[in-house]
């Protein structure tokens, strides 16, 4: 069976997301000052063929662990469908 795994990896909220600041600053000057956090990050998909969502789920962190995320400076979240 083939599913989805929908991966969204950001940085660390204790870290500093230069990118964010930029478009921040970005919607400040577009007059979009109420906008007060940006955090950039990157979402990625996954086709995975697996016996089951557990199977697929596990797969899907796997390649989170080892390659998708920098555990040092982000964090993620995969989601089966």
């Amino acid at each position: 069976m083939t599913f989805t795994a929908h991966i969204n990896v950001m940085p660390l909220k204790e870290l500093l997301d230069p990118q964010g600041k930029a478009v921040m600053g970005g919607l400040k000057n577009l007059g979009l000052g109420n906008v007060h956090d940006v955090r950039i990050g990157k979402h990625i998909t996954l086709q995975i063929e697996a016996a089951s969502k557990e199977d697929a789920q596990h797969i899907a962190e796997n390649a989170c662990q080892k390659l998708l995320a920098n555990q040092v400076m982000e964090f993620y979240e995969v989601n089966i469908q």
